[in-house]
């Protein structure tokens, strides 16, 4: 029942872009959005996603902040140029509180880390914005977010170790030993 009232909330234009450039994350969002009552676009690509957002505006957009060919905030910047009102997601694995608040700058309407499933992403795409969305059911540890900060760091400094450390005040050799060892959980 809670699924169907959803489905209603939606609207007469239940367009939607997704732009992600993990094919096999891409498809499975693509379907399970569809089964939510969305007619989604699947693209892989800043440059797809501005063509998409520039000759059929979406209603509703799933954008992924890092992607192969530039950022993802072009595409929400293209989205938002083009329609207003629409909602958009932005999606990323490199969840950190500047890249939040640059996307909702840039007209997101709300920012998800990932992992994120199509109940997250759906419920935050069809939100009033007056209520708070509900913590996530399985958060990342404190280590996860560390690694994952010194992993984004890391790719800023284009895999750079001595700029990497310098950035993130650390020495060289430690920094050198965290990047050896597996991502925890």
């Amino acid at each position: 029942m809670a699924e169907e009232r959803a489905l209603r909330e939606i609207g007469p234009d239940n367009s939607l872009l997704i732009v992600d450039d993990d094919e096999a994350f891409l498809r499975r969002l693509a379907r399970a959005m569809e089964k939510r009552g969305f007619l989604p676009e699947a693209v892989g690509s800043v440059a797809e996603g501005k063509q998409a957002a520039a000759t059929r505006p979406p209603a509703y957009a799933v954008v992924d902040l890092r992607l192969e060919d530039g950022s993802g905030l072009d595409v929400v910047e293209a989205i938002r140029a083009r329609r207003p009102d629409a909602r958009i997601i932005v999606l990323t694995g490199y969840g950190a509180i500047a890249t939040a608040v640059a996307a909702v700058k840039m007209g997101a309407t709300d920012y998800l880390s990932k992992p994120a499933d199509a109940n997250d992403i759906t419920s935050a795409l069809l939100s009033d914005g007056e209520d708070l969305p509900p913590p996530p059911e399985n958060p990342m540890s404190a280590d996860r977010v560390r690694w994952e900060h010194i992993q984004r760091v890391y790719e800023l400094c284009d895999r750079n170790v001595s700029e990497t450390a310098r950035r993130l005040n650390m020495h060289r050799r430690t920094l050198q030993r965290i990047l050896a060892k597996r991502s925890p959980r």
